[in-house]
């Protein structure tokens, strides 16, 4: 018998996982000019809502590449509110942050992949479809991914971002260090066939969306029409072989019809009934994270690289702002624009950014218990207090939004690190606005004073800006990477500020301590 037939496929970046995270990197790649492939295992997207929420930070660097419109014009209706911590019963106030998107928009996963997609084919990505990888081959020259019968990538590099089960970091044998889930929990898209007066009409506060009641604990979330997503599980220990309890765990088990309908009754009452199920899957809060994002010439992102306790509403967004760190860098590597170290910055940028939200899911998981001892219920009063106090209501608004993150980059400037408001400015060509500025993917180097010669020595895809800003935005220099955050500022220019401008410049604008 003939061996089968071999494809072999030459391209610089391949990516394992077509959901948000591989897909905003895609776009990301491609964008700066790079070939890039996108292996996925599911044979065709599940339109499933899932993680349906973008944060503020995640809206704004969406719309710094022109993809937020779109996915708002797809956005469920929702009553303008803040988010929230632990579902506590205090919206978050991100107007302190001054940012133009102060709540979180709701968009079916499903609606943001899809997007995703279109942008990056669109800009020359391949995306493979029922492409399973079987096998990670790197080398000291790149990396060759196998997947399925026959084919075989060869390419710079890989990155995973394939999920909570990664199958790249199994293959690898990669620990994932961290604790496994305590809590098990249901995930549904539904359709009811009739709703009691317990069951929301519009989309609120997370506090005012949750119920407990019968031994469950549940969220039905409406989607517009008799369409919800329903979460919910077990508040008891009794029947510890409940999947959506806390006993024996099953992942893969179907959800059945009957379980589905079991929690709709206990929760939402007999006159709530079950009409279709559009898609079921169950999950825990398992807190796990790689403990180096880069391996070689393989680095993973998203899911690949940790998960959490979903409360907050965090995941999507984490895996986003991970590519978004990571293109414009792997871009520079792979084109030999970069500095040493450049992609080395995005495990040490991006590891304690995960950290972080690590640490605040679990704090909220512990507030967020369904059946909570009395201590955790005085401390939920405790926090619940705290967070009607502007200045906390304002620390934790900036922790669940994004908006707070900075990067230990070097520098005196107290904006080095941080992200800048999306301001209205005026250049040659007439009112903008910041964001505009970025589209191509570009760093920016705005100068508000109007001294910077036009035709000052800057490497390619660093586009220098003159414009005038009504706003104050604590500099008149400054330097932006193309993910959004200063690299360098200035207040004034003085004898010697040009010099350390294309000091900080040659350093590759992301270059740590």
């Amino acid at each position: 018998m003939s061996e089968p037939e071999v494809e072999v496929v030459q391209t610089e970046v391949v990516v394992v996982g077509a959901g948000p995270t591989g897909l905003t990197l895609a776009c990301e790649l491609t964008l700066a000019g790079l070939r890039t492939l996108v292996l996925e295992k599911s044979a065709q997207r599940v339109e499933q809502v899932k993680g349906g929420g973008i944060q503020p930070r995640t809206a704004e660097l969406l719309e710094m590449r022109g993809l937020l419109g779109p996915l708002v014009a797809s956005a469920a209706a929702r009553v303008p509110t803040g988010g929230h911590f632990a579902a506590l019963p205090v919206p978050l106030d991100c107007a302190p942050w001054r940012t133009r998107h102060p709540f979180p928009v709701a968009v079916p996963q499903w609606k943001v992949e899809e997007a995703l997609e279109e942008r990056a084919v669109a800009q020359g990505a391949r995306v493979l479809r029922d492409a399973a990888v079987r096998a990670v081959e790197p080398d000291d020259e790149g990396v060759v991914v196998v997947a399925r019968d026959g084919l075989r990538v060869r390419a710079r590099y890989a990155v995973a971002c394939d999920g909570a089960h990664s199958t790249v970091r199994g293959l690898l044998g990669l620990p994932f260090p961290g604790r496994p889930g305590t809590h098990r929990a249901v995930l549904a898209d539904i359709r009811l066939a009739t709703a009691s007066a317990l069951v929301p009409r519009e989309l609120g506060h997370m506090s005012t969306m949750t119920r407990r009641a019968g031994g469950y604990w549940a969220m039905l979330v409406p989607l517009g029409g008799d369409r919800h997503r329903f979460t919910f599980g077990r508040t008891d220990t009794a029947d510890t072989a409940d999947t959506a309890g806390r006993g024996d765990f099953d992942r893969d088990a179907p959800v059945t019809r009957e379980e589905i309908t079991a929690a709709l009754r206990a929760v939402y009452g007999d006159g709530t009934t079950l009409g279709a199920v559009e898609n079921a899957s169950r999950f825990t809060d398992a807190t796990r994270q790689l403990e180096h994002y880069r391996v070689g010439r393989v680095l993973f992102a998203g899911d690949a690289a940790h998960i959490h306790s979903p409360l907050g509403g965090q995941g999507l967004n984490l895996g986003v702002q991970d590519a978004f760190n990571l293109g414009w860098k792997l871009a520079a590597t792979v084109q030999g624009r970069a500095p040493r170290g450049l992609l080395d910055s995005y495990h040490t940028e991006r590891h304690p950014a995960a950290a972080r939200v690590l640490h605040h899911t679990s704090a909220q998981r512990v507030l967020a218990d369904p059946n909570p001892s009395e201590d955790v219920a005085a401390l939920r009063d405790i926090v619940i207090d705290l967070l009607r106090l502007p200045d906390a209501n304002r620390h934790i608004a900036g922790l669940m939004s994004g908006l707070s993150l900075h990067y230990p980059l070097p520098g005196d400037h107290p904006l080095t690190g941080h992200r800048v408001p999306d301001a209205g400015l005026r250049t040659g060509a007439g009112p903008t606005r910041l964001s505009a500025l970025f589209a191509a993917g570009h760093a920016v180097l705005l100068d508000l004073t109007g001294s910077l010669p036009a035709g000052l020595p800057l490497p390619p895809r660093i586009d220098l800006v003159h414009a005038t800003c009504r706003d104050d935005l604590g500099a008149a220099v400054l330097l932006i990477r193309p993910d959004g955050y200063v690299r360098w500022a200035a207040d004034r220019l003085a004898d010697g500020d040009e010099d350390a401008l294309l000091a900080a410049v040659a350093e590759g604008l992301a270059t740590t301590p």
